[in-house]
């Protein structure tokens, strides 16, 4: 179990807080269709992923985004217990999707990216960058425990 001090959870909230689901949804899962084109693979029904331009503009990608930041908003409420929230995702993931566990931390990368480009340095300053990496790396744990 993962231990959140109360700077860490104002850190995590109050960013959080900022955070609109649908956009910077889409501008993580753009980041990472585009950066690690590899990724692609999984969304092959999401249809033109050919450029940047087709990612951004694909009402699939746009979808998965929402769902992508919507799950991350659930684990977040669930801050106490991630690993155990996320359980049904990663057996999804797993079994199912068949993901590569690695992917989850390249996703979390582009969350962080897409957080300090959209906060700045006075707000995603490095404490509360170490902080959103720790999280990030609880969620990809969680999404990665079925695989084990």
């Amino acid at each position: 179990m993962v231990h959140w001090d109360a700077s860490e959870r104002k850190a995590i909230t109050s960013v959080w807080a900022k955070v609109d689901c649908e956009a910077d949804g889409l501008q993580a899962l753009l980041r990472l269709l585009v950066v690690y084109p590899w990724t692609q693979r999984y969304f092959s029904k999401f249809g033109d992923l050919s450029t940047a331009e087709a990612i951004m503009s694909n009402p699939n990608v746009k979808a998965h985004g929402l769902k992508v930041f919507s799950a991350l908003d659930e684990a977040i409420k669930h801050m106490d217990n991630i690993k155990g929230h996320l359980k049904e995702l990663s057996l999804l993931h797993s079994e199912t999707l068949n993901v590569d566990p690695a992917n989850f931390t390249l996703l979390g990368n582009c969350v962080l990216i897409v957080l300090a480009a959209k906060l700045g340095a006075e707000e995603f300053n490095s404490e509360t960058h170490a902080t959103w990496e720790k999280l990030m790396a609880v969620v990809s744990a969680g999404l990665s425990k079925q695989y084990y």
